[in-house]
């Protein structure tokens, strides 16, 4: 079940209607807009006028959807990363990054205020914690914390917690920014790759040998590839990074000399793969694409069990 649809549950049981009426008030508010909002969004303002106010509303991680602008959450902290330092556009700071998670799903959490990133750096917030944020905004899939955030300590226990990565297999035309993504698709374009060097002890880009926490090391060359997919109803743009180009039929000689892409890239031209990842929108563009984490090969079983359900 997707996040929208945790939604539209939670909203009926609040409201104390079914889901069958809360999914026709909010195609009549998105028909009445235009459809300028999202169904998301349409399901958010079809709460209010319910008066069911989420601000102030515990919900499940599996409850949270793009657009969300003060979400409360419990979970337990997992794979909390080093905090790291940023200039862009004239601004610098720092950003910490982890993943909570609950008993239904997981979240990447991204802390910009000092505050909070203070509470990594101290030792006291930490791998295993079971922690309330509350007042987050959801942004691409993941949960982002500002000044208005607040990190606290919770009492509440927590038995089995999800840790693998959630996707949700939809077509290409029904995906939103945001989602976990599980689709079985077609490469029909393909582009030259570009490549950049990492650390090998922490993995984190290195401009001219140099990494900003090692100093001085021997970096692993990478690359990172743009491809076209279709799923037989829609395309999209997606990147393809380090091993996961090797899963779409290359070898490393192939992917490190153009020379030789130039001879081989062709060979991947309709490849179908189970692609999965983060679909996320473009800000320079305002188009979706898919930043692909895992390829696998199509599974022969999953093929007939298809084959047989539209021969029924």
């Amino acid at each position: 079940m997707g996040n929208y649809e945790q939604l539209v549950l939670k909203i009926a049981e609040s409201a104390k209607l079914n889901s069958d009426d809360i999914e026709r008030r909010i195609e009549a508010k998105r028909a009445k807009l235009s459809g300028i909002v999202s169904k998301e969004g349409a399901a958010q303002i079809v709460a209010a006028e319910l008066g069911i106010n989420f601000d102030r509303e515990r919900i499940k991680i599996a409850e949270l959807v793009q657009g969300m602008k003060r979400a409360n959450v419990v979970g337990k902290v997992l794979d909390l990363f080093p905090i790291r330092e940023y200039n862009k556009n004239g601004r610098s700071g720092k950003v910490g990054r982890f993943t909570l998670a609950d008993e239904q799903s997981n979240v990447k959490v991204v802390l910009w205020d000092t505050n909070h990133i203070s509470l990594v750096e101290s030792g006291k917030l930490k791998e295993g914690d079971i922690i309330e944020i509350s007042n987050a905004n959801v942004r691409n899939g993941e949960l982002h914390l500002n000044s208005f955030s607040d990190i606290r300590q919770s009492n509440e226990q927590m038995g089995a917690v999800v840790t693998k990565k959630m996707f949700n297999s939809k077509k290409l035309s029904e995906i939103k920014a945001g989602e976990g993504l599980k689709t079985r698709a077609f490469v029909v374009q393909v582009f030259d790759p570009h490549y950049f060097e990492i650390c090998p002890e922490c993995r984190k880009k290195v401009n001219e040998g140099g990494c900003s926490i090692h100093g001085s090391v021997n970096p692993i060359k990478r690359a990172i590839m743009n491809v076209i997919l279709d799923d037989g109803n829609e395309t999209i743009r997606a990147v393809v990074v380090g091993e996961n180009i090797n899963l779409l039929g290359l070898n490393d000689e192939e992917i490190f000399s153009l020379e030789k892409f130039a001879e081989s890239k062709f060979r991947l031209l309709g490849e179908e793969k189970v692609f999965s990842g983060n679909v996320r929108q473009n800000q320079m563009f305002g188009n979706l694409e898919f930043s692909i984490e895992k390829v696998e090969d199509v599974a022969a079983d999953e093929l007939i069990k298809e084959l047989e359900a539209v021969q029924k």
